[in-house]
């Protein structure tokens, strides 16, 4: 049998969505941007939430010296109704993040998107990626290369029930500024709860800031696949480089 133009893309898109119907959701990512020493990062991530098709929108912000999030973050937001549109929560996380977003400065200090390396990307290695930290032409400095080890762990008490044992990650300098280099820095050794139970990582790309005293500021964005309602879900954390020794 034959069909038409009109009814086989219709058929076509169809299928399509029945497809996306039962996939996970992988979370949009979108930087904030860096106070002017670089000692704060915030991102937002936010997408529609698989199964219930709920949209969401989390803000962190972290201390990039510290390695943590700055007291009462993340800003955290869900709206529980299917016909909410994804520019209402993001307008409401938004508006709760504004104080900080402006006691920082954050968006004079955008930062640099140095690389990057979505679930969409084909022929990009998931667990390892080289940038220079600065855009310029021709380069300047060496380049640095991240790789990712995923690493066995016991599940955390959610996820015993779900799967016989969580999934941590390594990640570590290969190549720092174009010298060899095997500097750690970051290696888990329980799963947090925040993380649900994840199934695997990916390097998903880095951020990179110069500030006008100092050295340039590192942070690098790891994907976390982890156990969803319809397929693996991807959600986003930022680990900050700490300065080279």
């Amino acid at each position: 049998m034959r069909f038409s133009g009109g009814i086989a893309a219709v058929l076509l898109a169809s299928a399509f969505f029945a497809d996306a119907a039962c996939a996970g959701d992988f979370a949009s990512f979108q930087p904030i941007g860096f106070s002017a020493d670089g000692s704060v990062f915030a991102f937002e991530e936010y997408g529609v939430q698989d199964g219930s098709g709920f949209p969401y929108s989390n803000i962190f912000f972290i201390d990039t010296r510290k390695d943590s999030f700055l007291a009462g973050t993340p800003i955290r937001l869900r709206i529980d109704e299917e016909n909410t549109s994804l520019a209402r929560v993001r307008a409401q996380t938004a508006e709760k993040a504004a104080a900080l977003v402006q006691k920082f400065d954050l968006r004079a200090n955008p930062g640099l998107l140095a690389a990057f390396n979505p679930i969409t990307e084909t022929e990009s290695s998931p667990h390892r990626l080289t940038y220079r930290q600065y855009a310029v032409e021709p380069p300047v400095g060496g380049d640095f290369t991240l790789t990712l080890d995923e690493i066995p762990l016991e599940p955390s008490t959610q996820c015993k029930d779900v799967t016989p044992q969580s999934i941590g990650f390594r990640l570590v300098f290969q190549t720092e500024d174009g010298k060899q280099s095997d500097r750690v820095l970051h290696a888990d050794t329980n799963i947090p709860d925040s993380r649900k139970c994840p199934m695997g990582y990916r390097i998903g790309g880095v951020m990179a800031y110069n500030p006008v005293e100092g050295e340039p500021v590192h942070v690098a964005l790891v994907q976390v696949l982890s156990f969803g309602f319809e397929g693996r879900d991807g959600r986003w954390i930022a680990v900050p480089v700490s300065p080279a020794p």
